[in-house]
């Protein structure tokens, strides 16, 4: 492996630290606390608890995770009658199972073929969750949140905070997932390994990535194709756009099978599609499905930014989707964004030829829909 191994962090007698659960969670109901008007000390009242009790659950001492599901339940129902928005309560959900989650990746006696990360395909909204301890960005529901009415005693965590040694710990078994799995029928945990290391800012995590990425030549198709995709998406983030280039150029474009692949990863991606996928299976199901596609057109169109690492994907996920689903750019306030954003884009010298063109023959369509 490039560079060193992370050492499992240890609680000071040689036993491996134990995670603090349910920080996300307790951070969103912290969040709801918080735009509800409360303290800690009203919000006990609602909830016929202690204030002590609010406060465990809210810095992770007391995991949420822990609470009884029927019990939890009635907690939703209070939450909703204190007038906690739809999305805030949505991001409580996906943070219990990115609690869970993250619980059973730091656990090390879990064996990998019961590891949860490998149980489904994961979507934007968990996965947003789920990496907020680990990269401090928020996920998308909760950017715009309004600084909360009550003003904070004290200094306060900008997001969920992992316990010490825990951070090192999920990459070191990240990596040890990918380094181990060898079994067929846990490529979408190894994948989605792979996918979560990629998180790391370690100093050694490029060489360790691009020593891993093609360190499996499987033979079917979409295991090769999610294999190329996974490795353009990891380098991306990581600042190189030639690896995710290569991929549109061998594993798309004139592909129909590859373009067919890539709506319906990006379409489940988005949550446009009304199920849960325990297998990437799904993805070569055939031409696009029913999902209708304004939740993709506009995290597409957000994603048109020349020096963002996911650009030219999404310049040729636009231009596949529109091509399919032309009515978009009439009914979706995304396609009037796009409208306006085409000419600043086309004067941009940083775009690639492909881009270029596949922006230019978006710019048609639009005409077209106009005419």
């Amino acid at each position: 492996m490039a560079g060193q191994q992370q050492k499992t962090p240890t609680d000071g007698q040689g036993k491996a630290a134990r995670a603090r659960g349910g920080v996300i969670s307790g951070y969103v109901f912290r969040i709801i606390r918080e735009q509800s008007g409360h303290s800690q000390e009203s919000m006990a009242e609602e909830f016929h608890a202690s204030a002590d009790t609010i406060a465990g659950w809210e810095s992770g001492r007391r995991p949420l995770t822990s609470v009884p599901v029927g019990q939890m339940l009635a907690h939703r129902h209070r939450l909703m009658r204190l007038g906690a928005s739809p999305a805030l309560l949505l991001a409580l959900e996906r943070a219990f199972e990115a609690d869970m989650l993250l619980a059973g990746a730091l656990d090390e006696s879990t064996p990998h073929d019961a590891n949860p990360l490998g149980a489904l395909v994961m979507q934007r909204d968990l996965v947003e969750v789920l990496t907020w301890p680990l990269n401090g960005t928020a996920p998308t529901p909760l950017r715009d949140v309004p600084s909360p009415p009550r003003a904070r005693r004290g200094p306060v965590p900008a997001g969920p905070e992992l316990a010490p040694g825990d951070r090192p710990r999920f990459f070191s078994r990240m990596r040890e997932t990918v380094e181990q799995v060898r079994d067929p029928r846990l490529f979408l945990l190894r994948r989605q390994a792979l996918y979560l290391a990629g998180y790391d800012d370690a100093p050694d995590t490029t060489d360790w990535l691009a020593a891993h990425q093609v360190d499996a030549r499987p033979a079917d198709w979409l295991t090769r194709w999610l294999n190329a995709r996974s490795v353009a998406a990891v380098a991306a983030r990581q600042g190189d756009r030639d690896r995710m280039g290569h991929f549109i150029d061998t594993a798309l474009d004139g592909d129909d099978a590859g373009e067919a692949a890539n709506l319906a990863y990006w379409a489940y991606w988005m949550g446009e599609t009304p199920h849960l996928q325990l297998s990437d299976d799904f993805i070569t199901s055939g031409p696009p499905g029913s999902w209708a596609g304004p939740k993709l057109l506009d995290h597409l169109v957000r994603g048109l930014t020349p020096n963002h690492g996911f650009f030219d994907l999404n310049v040729h996920s636009l231009w596949a989707l529109l091509a399919i689903r032309p009515s978009l750019l009439r009914t979706s306030s995304a396609g009037r964004a796009l409208r306006q954003q085409l000419p600043v884009m086309l004067d941009s010298r940083e775009l690639s030829g492909r881009a270029r063109r596949e922006l230019e023959g978006i710019r048609y369509a639009i005409r077209l829909t106009e005419a």
